[in-house]
């Protein structure tokens, strides 16, 4: 696959907020990049806007869920010049056993993580094939989207989406010369509790504490995991992790898959017996 440049090219960067969406922000910007950046959250949208003022061409804050917004977003960017680069960041994770989980932790997963960039892609990707200059799709799905990773079942059922999404778009547009990255990132040390929920459970119990904290203490950060990201866009790779933990996993479900469902098996009895320590009382 083709890769893409991002200098004097334009990329659409949704969650450009904090963490890896502002990294990518501020990367693309250095390397050149006009861009048109999202988030759901106003203030911390103007505080990317501010480090990277030069290169922006639009902003605005909104619910990537809501399709409305994001095409009104779309024809507001468009009006500046053709897309070139599509990021999609913005994301929340929803976790918890299933007999914890309410329909609604299942909307807002299936709505945001998966919806969301669909509508993105939705609105940009045809005005790309348009314009004939081909192009570079970035999504970011999960390990979530690869393994059978405990408690993560909204999480996935998006992610998983996102990625068979990806997986046919690779195929389908490269006749236009629009390549496709996605992005598996493992743990990256953003602020605990960020876009992050677990159902169910007390947040602050002290086995659950600890081990977010464990999980997060060996992750990258989001600076690291953006430059991954934008180095997969720039040399055409298709599936990009951002650490070595995530990759090796992935190896064994492909080649050793008795040993990937053994590890399985493990984490999600050792995440089970946290769940159950971290469990809010239930009233009768």
């Amino acid at each position: 696959m083709k890769g893409t440049s991002f200098a004097g090219r334009t990329a659409v960067i949704t969650g450009a907020g904090g963490g890896i969406g502002r990294a990518a922000a501020i990367q693309a910007a250095h390397k050149g990049a006009r861009l048109a950046l999202t988030d759901v959250d106003t203030e911390r949208l103007a505080e990317t806007v501010a480090l990277v003022e030069d290169h922006v061409v639009h902003h605005e804050a909104f619910d990537i869920s809501h399709e409305d917004s994001v095409a009104a977003f779309a024809h507001r960017t468009l009006v500046h010049g053709p897309v070139d680069i599509v990021m999609n960041i913005a994301g929340v994770a929803t976790w918890g056993r299933i007999e914890d989980l309410t329909s609604q932790h299942w909307r807002d997963s299936i709505e945001i993580d998966l919806m969301g960039p669909i509508h993105v892609l939705s609105a940009f990707v045809p005005p790309m094939i348009e314009t004939g200059n081909g192009g570079h799709i970035v999504n970011v799905s999960s390990p979530a989207g690869l393994f059978g990773l405990p408690v993560n079942a909204p999480y996935s059922a998006a992610k998983f989406g996102l990625h068979g999404v990806s997986e046919v778009l690779r195929f389908d547009l490269a006749q236009h010369g629009i390549g496709v990255t996605l992005v598996c990132p493992g743990a990256v040390k953003t602020p605990a509790g960020d876009g992050f929920t677990i159902a169910g459970v007390d947040r602050e119990h002290p086995a659950l504490v600890k081990t977010v904290s464990d999980w997060k203490r060996n992750g990258v950060s989001p600076e690291e995991a953006a430059a991954a990201m934008i180095r997969g866009a720039e040399s055409g790779k298709y599936l990009v992790f951002t650490s070595q933990d995530v990759r090796a996993a992935h190896y064994l479900q492909r080649y050793v898959p008795k040993a990937y469902e053994a590890a399985m098996r493990r984490l999600n009895r050792r995440l089970s017996r946290v769940i159950a320590e971290a469990e809010e009382p239930h009233y009768v």
